[in-house]
């Protein structure tokens, strides 16, 4: 444990370190004096949610991109609805800090037909790549219009173009704080190649039974900051994948959905990694799955130095999960489990089945410590736990975990 302790301490004191950073980029951003002002209504964007203000959105961004004095910022006005094609905002920039003040409403067109790619590439609405500085505020709202898209996957071919709303691609000291993300075709936001982010004060809304509009997805990124933000979605609120280290998220609200979830990881025989991963006072509320760990059989990789601690769940079905078999079949391989932490996790589940470590058979999960679990039925009945292949240690465990050693 005290190599875990250091580890954790190291870990916040980094995060500490980005957050004071960049919360000096931003106060220098909100008070210089030098701070020139891109409005996308002077490209000609008319902000009536029905003509297409992609064009005059990109056209400012090329003169805030280009600007290279004072921290330049690309304003979104207030009551006006902009409906964008999907598009791209490229750097790098010249200038240390860019700012978008987004005030208004972006929506996606509202049929699937309606969606003009411009390249072959599909996958995303709203691209941000190759950016450093970028500080995206304002209290906006980003409307995916993801109904059309749920029910093409629900019942026909699986819609595999399903775009995400809002990506950051190969982006470094992003801050983004304060907007409302609703209805997405599929994951709200994804955060890939980045590194040094702080994400803050979102609120995140899809559908209970939208198909996999996760809140926020991880991946190949590094010193991320998620806190303070509430996410209603159809599937993980935040999922953290291949690649990724060093992550905080603090002061979450997630509800419904399918929990914070590590992976999964592994698929097709995949060697994966994630490691030094901390979430700490967060809420599951009717959640499917509260604080999951879920690797492919066969695949290759580790999941570890993982710590879930101060967590409070309401009416959760799967509270607390490892599944290291998530597509079980017959394999000599499997991602490795180990240096898992859940500490002071309380409230009720909806289901008996409060605890699952379901754990491979020959790889099997290590280290893994309880401590201070109470997790009782939401109908008043006795919970149980069940293990396999999981070595570790239970304290003050409700209920207790019949693998795992007694401290």
């Amino acid at each position: 444990m005290k190599e875990g302790n250091s580890i954790l301490i190291s870990f916040i004191f980094k995060m500490r370190l980005l957050f004071v950073f960049m919360g000096a980029i931003a106060v220098a951003s909100h008070n210089c004096l030098c701070t020139p002002t891109f409005n996308v209504i002077d490209y000609g964007a008319t902000g009536d949610g029905q003509i297409d203000d992609s064009q005059a959105f990109v056209k400012a961004w090329e003169d805030v991109c280009d600007t290279s004095y004072g921290n330049p910022t690309l304003l979104i006005p207030e009551e006006k609805i902009f409906l964008l094609q999907p598009v791209s905002f490229r750097g790098p920039c010249k200038s240390a800090i860019i700012n978008i003040e987004l005030k208004g409403s972006i929506v996606a067109p509202s049929i699937m037909e309606g969606w003009k790619w411009a390249t072959n590439k599909r996958h995303t609405w709203i691209l941000f790549s190759h950016i450093r500085g970028l500080v995206m505020h304002g209290g906006g709202q980003i409307d995916g219009q993801g109904a059309p898209w749920w029910n093409c996957y629900s019942n026909t071919n699986h819609c595999e173009d399903r775009p995400t709303a809002l990506r950051f691609h190969d982006c470094e000291n992003l801050m983004l704080r304060g907007l409302t993300s609703i209805n997405s075709p599929k994951n709200h936001i994804s955060l890939n190649k980045c590194n040094g982010a702080i994400v803050s004060e979102l609120h995140i809304i899809a559908p209970h039974d939208s198909p996999n509009t996760d809140g926020i997805d991880i991946s190949k990124s590094f010193n991320i900051l998620i806190n303070n933000s509430k996410m209603e979605t159809g599937d993980d609120c935040i999922a953290i994948n291949h690649g990724s280290s060093f992550i905080s998220i603090v002061g979450v609200y997630c509800g419904p959905g399918h929990g914070i979830s590590v992976g999964s990881l592994g698929k097709n025989g995949a060697r994966e990694t994630v490691e030094d991963i901390y979430v700490r006072n967060c809420t599951f509320n009717g959640t499917t799955n509260g604080a999951r760990i879920k690797t492919w059989t066969g695949g290759e990789g580790y999941a570890r130095k993982i710590t879930f601690e101060d967590i409070i769940l309401v009416h959760t079905k799967n509270p607390l999960i490892i599944d290291q078999q998530y597509n079980p079949y017959d394999s000599a391989h499997a991602v490795r489990v180990s240096h898992v932490n859940y500490h002071n996790v309380r409230g009720t589940s909806s289901s008996k089945h409060a605890v699952k470590l379901h754990c491979d058979k020959i790889i099997g999960c290590t280290n893994i410590v309880l401590k201070r679990i109470n997790i009782t039925s939401a109908t008043g009945e006795e919970t149980y736990a069940s293990c396999n292949n999981a070595k570790g240690v239970c304290s003050s465990c409700i209920p207790h975990v019949p693998c795992l050693s007694r401290e």
